[in-house]
């Protein structure tokens, strides 16, 4: 199916992105794989070459655009490479708004030239081991000392929280009400501040995820994001661009394994002819395709939707469900018509199917998507 949101530029842009992940990218997966990250040379290279941190003013080292459809085109490359993990979009469509919109003149001027020049690598820090997806069960404490945050608590899922150079730490700091919760950005290196360790996945491994702790962390009032206790509205207003930077992936993984799918069933062959021509298999690809043509328009809606600032909660609610649940199943159909093989790890469709797990989980787990989009609808 042909898409009609993109222009000249986004499809050059394409190019620049692939190219870029043919050649620093995939043949370093299985290294990364291996050691649990993406090292930060590859990060700084990808700064060179404009595809972080592009929506950052021009005299922060940005290009000042401010177009989502350049976010989804790096999110659907890296899908596409099957490589590199989380780093592009937790950056760009996760972090970014935060400095974009809430950074004082100050804090852009000492964190966004680091940020786009790839130096400086940022964490956000929400979950919390007892908290999960339910934000407001945060229990990580703030309290006021002077022109100091003495910062307490802990937090898990943490994704690039190993080779973070800074944090931003979701915190109580009014006791009661939804209102009580502040944005607090913790340094490498402060006193009190800790990581735990490198956790182990089932998928998404070269992607580091760490468990963080704070333990009367001195955090100066300079690095409080946006006004105190408003934290919560914060995160729960950029919620749904992150949901969205999930669907596009989810989409672009499906369209990946579909794509990797119809050349194995083309060349395998049992009971002497391709295992594709089959008519059970032949309607699996079918209906695969057509949903994920479906998945592909809804997106791309909600894509024009964000750019035009009219993207509802419960439609990037509804999107990141739909779409993650889509890819999860399309993965595992693959995976079934690969046979034994594709339980192999020498083939990337395994890879692909224990990475597309987590995506119903991440972001909000889709039970809570479903609940935002049934409340969407009075009920």
């Amino acid at each position: 199916m042909k898409r009609g949101i993109f222009e000249d530029e986004h499809d050059e842009f394409r190019q620049s992105v692939r190219r870029f992940l043919a050649a620093e990218a995939v043949p370093r997966t299985e290294e990364w794989e291996a050691e649990g990250m993406v090292d930060r040379g590859f990060w700084r290279r990808a700064a060179q070459c404009g595809f972080v941190g592009f929506e950052m003013p021009e005299e922060h080292g940005g290009v000042g655009i401010s177009d989502f459809r350049f976010n989804a085109i790096v999110d659907e490359e890296v899908a596409y490479a099957g490589a590199v993990g989380d780093n592009f979009s937790l950056q760009n469509d996760i972090i970014a708004p935060y400095l974009l919109e809430l950074a004082s003149d100050e804090q852009k001027a000492r964190w966004m030239p680091g940020f786009t020049s790839g130096d400086l690598v940022f964490a956000i820090a929400m979950t919390e081991p007892g908290a999960g997806s339910d934000l407001r069960a945060m229990s990580a404490t703030a309290r006021r000392d002077g022109d100091e945050y003495v910062l307490d608590g802990s937090k898990t899922f943490v994704t690039s929280g190993i080779q973070a150079d800074l944090v931003i730490v979701a915190a109580r700091t009014v006791q009661g009400g939804n209102e009580g919760y502040s944005l607090l950005v913790v340094e490498d290196g402060m006193e009190g501040f800790e990581r735990g360790r490198k956790l182990d996945k089932v998928g998404r491994k070269a992607q580091d995820t760490a468990e963080l702790f704070f333990n009367g962390v001195r955090i100066p009032a300079a690095n409080l994001l946006g006004t105190e206790g408003d934290g919560l509205r914060y995160l729960m207003a950029r919620l749904p661009r992150e949901r969205l930077s999930i669907a596009v992936s989810a989409v672009a993984a499906a369209e990946h394994a579909l794509e990797l799918t119809l050349d194995y069933v083309r060349e395998r062959h049992a009971f002497g002819q391709p295992v594709g021509t089959f008519q059970a298999n032949r309607f699996t690809l079918a209906t695969m395709s057509t949903e994920i043509a479906a998945a592909r328009a809804y997106v791309d809606h909600c894509i024009t939707a964000l750019n035009a600032g009219d993207l509802s909660g419960a439609e990037a609610a509804g999107a990141k469900a739909y779409t993650s649940d889509l890819q999860f199943d399309v993965l595992d159909r693959c995976m079934q018509l690969y046979g034994g093989y594709g339980y192999m790890s020498e083939y990337p469709i395994s890879r692909l199917w224990r990475d597309a797990r987590v995506q119903r989980i991440y972001g909000g787990t889709n039970e809570v998507m479903k609940e935002i989009v049934g409340r969407s609808l009075g009920l």
